[in-house]
């Protein structure tokens, strides 16, 4: 079983560890693009033709699924990557998980990107899935871009910032961007002393979305089978190596064979 996952730089590596650690004998295929990124400030039509290059570079290598590992390309490109690519591969996107943050019927905050905030798709969701709940959308400029760059203390900056905009009184906090999984000790401790230590429930895309591409593949969850699956590397179409970046954290670590599996 092959599994392809794309996105503009690391942020695909917290769906990545979540396979890996779901199914360890399948074989990986990561597809980014570091020529490209960010995607976030591109026009639509921009961003989706980088998203479809980096679809096809994955494609290339025959994979059973693709995993869209992005917000912003599942929001602006997945309808076209699925035009493409469908029903030979079944492609998967990523989307912020607002609908069981709600249902558990505390006071919500969505940390997102700038672009992403307050925009219609996330209104979509708020609209669809949380209705009558107490929500706070929560910008989070610069976060996305020091995580992809694995500067601690532009992370510890940009955190403490989202984290004064959110309220006290929260109680479910939904990571929108996928690069922010990453990054869940800095923002725990930043949201815990604004909290005064209340227990939050974190939700993230990782493991919903590679439990969604197994189901799409037909099998299972099966995290106790031996670790035999292979890693691929693409940027911007070309084979290479996991950037440096990504040894920076845990999800990196697994998926290079340096760490115990993140769960």
């Amino acid at each position: 079983m092959k599994i392809a996952l794309m996105d503009s730089g690391i942020g695909l590596l917290a769906a990545a560890a979540a396979v890996r650690r779901l199914r360890p004998d399948a074989d990986l295929v990561l597809s980014s693009d570091p020529d490209g990124m960010p995607w976030g400030p591109r026009t639509p039509d921009d961003l989706t033709g980088r998203a479809l290059a980096v679809a096809r570079a994955a494609a290339a290598h025959r994979p059973d699924a693709l995993i869209v590992a992005c917000n912003t390309a599942t929001v602006h490109a997945l309808d076209a990557v699925r035009a493409e690519l469908e029903p030979a591969i079944p492609v998967i996107g990523t989307v912020p998980a607002i609908k069981p943050a709600a249902a558990a019927g505390g006071r919500m905050a969505i940390w997102a990107t700038p672009a992403t905030t307050g925009s219609p798709y996330q209104r979509g969701l708020i609209r669809d899935f949380a209705t009558g709940a107490r929500v706070t959308e929560v910008p989070c400029p610069g976060l996305a871009d020091a995580v992809e760059a694995a500067d601690d203390a532009a992370v510890t900056a940009a955190v403490a910032a989202a984290a004064a905009l959110t309220p006290a009184d929260v109680t479910d906090v939904v990571l929108g961007c996928t690069h922010y999984e990453l990054t869940g000790a800095p923002i725990r401790a930043a949201l815990a002393a604004r909290t005064g230590g209340a227990d939050l429930v974190y939700y993230g895309s990782a493991e919903p979305v590679a439990l969604q591409a197994l189901r799409r593949l037909g099998v299972t969850a099966e995290p106790g089978l031996p670790r035999t699956g292979g890693l691929t590397v693409l940027h911007s179409g070309r084979e290479a190596a996991l950037p440096a970046a990504a040894f920076a954290y845990a999800e990196g670590r697994v998926l290079s064979g340096q760490g115990a599996p993140v769960g």
